[in-house]
């Protein structure tokens, strides 16, 4: 599916930086827009050219953007980056990819269409064209993982492991291989993904609910384990990280999609 970031701030007061948290996908993400993304404070900053391959992250990143903000996400289906790549995304976990270094030129072409868009419905006309002419271009088959891994995506806290090894016919091991390989972590480390992301979404989605409430929703044990899992991913208790500003708050927004 594509997601459409637009965002033009009213003022010139300072924006502040987008807290980017893991998530169950990997995309190819244009801007035609400048942002800023950085890890942490001994890192240096990445400025996107024109687009980046995103491989699957479980760290959260900071990215700056400033009065006009314009992107476009490609996020692909569980196991179809693989597929178009050709290169074991275990290679790609959480790191961010020049896309022209790998899809060519090509890439400069769309940018500066989307750039000159003149609505939503043209900027998704532009990546679906591309879409659709990347994907006669597979170099790798389709596995019968790659459905197990969609159904985890809105399953993974309502059944175990087990469960989904079974459905994919594979012994644990070549399962364990397979996964890293399609998605670049292994499926403990994704179901935790999954799990910490529908818990940052409700929490969005619904501000006043407890955290109490939002762990029991989400399938943690209590709210510690979910304390954990936002420590882990964002080095901040679920609290402190929901009281950070981002840009879409100062439009009256809430990540939630």
């Amino acid at each position: 599916f594509y997601r459409i970031i637009d965002f033009s701030f009213p003022d010139d007061k300072p924006v502040p930086p987008k807290a980017y948290t893991p998530r169950p996908e990997q995309c190819l993400q244009f801007f035609p827009t400048p942002t800023i993304i950085n890890y942490n404070a001994n890192s240096k900053d990445i400025k996107p050219k024109n687009a980046l391959l995103v491989g699957q992250h479980n760290i959260t990143n900071e990215r700056t953007v400033f009065k006009k903000f314009l992107s476009v996400q490609i996020i692909f289906q569980p196991g179809a980056m693989f597929r178009l790549l050709g290169i074991p995304l275990n290679l790609l976990t959480n790191q961010l990819i020049e896309a022209e270094d790998i899809l060519g030129s090509e890439i400069e072409t769309i940018n500066d269409k989307l750039y000159h868009a003149k609505s939503h419905q043209d900027l998704v006309d532009v990546v679906e064209a591309f879409v659709r002419k990347k994907a006669k271009k597979f170099v790798k088959e389709f596995h019968e993982m790659d459905n197990v891994i969609s159904f985890m995506c809105t399953s993974a806290n309502n059944k175990p492991l087990d469960w989904f090894i079974n459905q994919s016919f594979l012994c644990h091991r070549q399962f364990s291989r397979k996964f890293k390989e399609r998605v670049g972590v292994g499926p403990k480390e994704y179901m935790r993904i999954v799990q910490f992301d529908r818990a940052y979404r409700l929490k969005n989605q619904d501000p006043a609910e407890s955290w109490f409430n939002i762990a029991i929703a989400c399938n943690y044990e209590d709210y510690q384990h979910l304390s954990k899992a936002y420590q882990d991913f964002t080095d901040l208790t679920p609290v402190a990280f929901f009281a950070k500003d981002s840009p879409e708050r100062i439009l009256g927004f809430e990540e939630v999609y």
